[in-house]
């Protein structure tokens, strides 16, 4: 089904759109594309794909089933199930989905995404396999290289994945990232007190003191050593400058509760949880300091305010229900 000539303008704005950021403009081009042409795939595929974005998952499953229901073997449509299931972490299913959409569309990303939930499933050598496939034709690829030094280290052959850490570093200088790996596994075999101190002097230098992953490393080494309170600085300084990084607001807020800062502990850990419901450890945390305050009544308002984002999120509708149930029979 071809677009026609106004509706690919609107198709190609909402695609640059998209790459700036700009998702509610790109989502407004779409719109306007789909009054003229309603019925097309590629577009109501490229909304569910902006849809699931911006975190509106039930419009994107209702959006990409229309299209299944119409076209079984849609890529995009498949793709965008792929990833609904996966962040709901039904790994085996998004899998399967993932697979189909590989098969449709023979582009890398598909596969990509294949290979990151096997390593979900810790199935390993499949992963490992699956990133080789696109390797063996695309050796400088780097979203493959990244995945499969991260599998290497999951399989715990270190120097392998340093070795493409820094194949990775000569083509892309620029990534934090692999610089922060790098580091992180020519240190395994030296002290730990030995690369805290290497690690706090680099964060001090003009090439260091604006790296998020630097700080976060130098965090992660902190708190391994029990010095929460440094750790959860390195973690607010690293969380800063990379405020959408979850991974650094969530162990700042556990460093937070390791002192006994139960309201910073709070905060922070429940801005972790409002845009992640399915962190169990995350929630369990929670609960443990509501409860230490003899508040439940106050978590159960804040799980409320948490399902009126994430409506359709049948764990937390469980969890609900049980503690208010609980919560009636002790006040009994």
């Amino acid at each position: 089904m071809k677009l026609s000539k106004y509706s690919r303008i609107k198709w190609e704005r909402a695609l640059n759109l998209k790459k700036s950021g700009a998702y509610q403009e790109a989502e407004k081009e779409l719109k306007e594309a789909l009054e003229e042409d309603p019925d097309n795939f590629l577009l109501n595929a490229s909304l569910a794909e902006l849809y699931l974005r911006q975190g509106k998952s039930t419009e994107a499953k209702i959006l990409a089933e229309s299209i299944l229901t119409l076209s079984p073997s849609y890529s995009q449509a498949l793709y965008v199930i792929g990833e609904i299931l996966f962040k709901e972490k039904k790994f085996e299913e998004a899998l399967q989905y993932f697979r189909q959409a590989s098969q449709k569309d023979h582009r890398p990303y598909p596969v990509l995404r294949t290979a990151i939930t096997l390593r979900k499933m810790n199935r390993l050598q499949d992963a490992l396999d699956t990133v080789n496939s696109v390797l063996a034709d695309e050796r400088e690829n780097l979203r493959f290289l990244k995945e499969k030094a991260l599998i290497l280290n999951r399989m715990k052959r270190f120097d392998k994945a340093l070795g493409i850490y820094e194949n990775v570093r000569q083509l892309d200088p620029k990534d934090n990232f692999v610089r922060k790996e790098i580091i992180r596994l020519k240190g395994r075999k030296q002290p730990d007190l030995k690369v805290i101190n290497e690690l706090k002097k680099v964060v001090t230098i003009s090439s260091g003191k604006d790296d998020p992953q630097l700080h976060g490393l130098l965090g992660e080494k902190l708190k391994k050593a029990g010095k929460f309170n440094e750790a959860a600085s390195e973690f607010r300084n690293a969380s800063r400058l990379d405020p959408d990084n979850q991974y650094f607001l969530r162990h700042e807020g556990f460093c937070y509760y390791k002192l006994g800062k139960d309201e910073e502990a709070m905060q922070t850990l429940g801005r972790v949880y409002k845009n992640d419901p399915d962190d169990y450890i995350v929630k369990s945390t929670l609960k443990k300091i509501y409860t230490t305050k003899k508040d439940i009544d106050g978590f159960i308002k804040f799980l409320e305010e948490v399902l009126k984002s994430h409506p359709n999120n049948v764990k937390l509708i469980g969890s609900l229900k049980k503690l208010k149930k609980d919560q009636s029979i002790a006040n009994q």
